[in-house]
């Protein structure tokens, strides 16, 4: 389900609780009877306003560290490509493979976090990898010095595999339906409070809206943080794709 989906979920059991609330009998009851039902009301806002808290921290430390996965990826192959190339010219084949296989990595990785059926399927490194990574292994260094960028090329190579295989792992949501599904309850019944104690009239039904946008956009940003790979905040691939000019021929 998308982050506008539910978005809108959110902001239609909003409105329809206001509105319930609204019309139900609430300007009959007594002082007391009141203050119990403001007085919960305020409790149930205090524990939403910490779950929300707790689902914007979540998410934005989510995107957070995926976007700091996908800078540190690109530098690494940004540092591989220079090893490559201070190896000696023996290297353009493989430095032409990188490239190549640049452009296939971001595919897929955008591809796995916008499928639903990704998340079910192993992991299964590309052929394009596989060969790059066999091809530096056949390396034969001439002296100490190739010998030493051979082996922090291979170092660095294991570092890129190891931060797609993280990448790869994160795939997935990381708010928990059943945290989205009591915070709309909890907002629902909060705006059927406010409702019950207004007079139906143009301006609390326009002033409602206004509230019910602001918190079905609330949840809006919190999903959207936990998708980092698609939708309005996605990290852009950019980087990583313009990551490595092409060689001179």
């Amino acid at each position: 389900m998308t982050a506008v989906v539910l978005s809108c979920i959110t902001l239609a059991c909003i409105l329809g609780g206001a509105l319930l609330g609204m019309f139900l009998p609430g300007h009959h009851l007594s002082t007391d009877e009141k203050d119990v039902i403001r007085l919960g009301t305020g409790l149930i806002g205090t524990i939403a306003a910490l779950v929300l808290g707790l689902l914007i921290a979540s998410a934005k430390s989510s995107y957070d560290t995926q976007n700091t996965e996908i800078k540190q990826l690109t530098a690494n192959m940004v540092l591989l490509d220079n090893l490559l190339a201070q190896y000696g010219p023996e290297t353009g084949e493989l430095r032409n493979l990188m490239r190549r296989g640049v452009a296939i990595l971001a595919d897929r990785m955008w591809r796995e976090n916008r499928s639903g059926a990704a998340k079910a399927a192993p992991f299964e490194a590309s052929d394009e990898s596989e060969a790059f990574y066999a091809k530096l292994l056949k390396l034969s260094p001439e002296n100490d010095f190739q010998r030493l960028l051979q082996t922090r090329a291979i170092q660095v190579s294991t570092d890129i595999a190891q931060t797609r295989l993280l990448l790869f792992a994160q795939i997935g949501n990381s708010i928990p339906m059943p945290f989205l599904v009591v915070l709309i309850f909890w907002l629902t019944i909060i705006f059927a409070s406010f409702g019950l104690f207004a007079r139906p009239n143009a301006i609390v039904i326009g002033a409602f809206f206004i509230f019910a946008v602001s918190a079905a956009g609330a949840i809006y940003l919190v999903l959207e943080l936990s998708q980092p790979f698609t939708g309005l905040l996605e990290i852009s691939s950019a980087p990583l794709r313009n990551a490595l000019a092409p060689l001179s021929l």
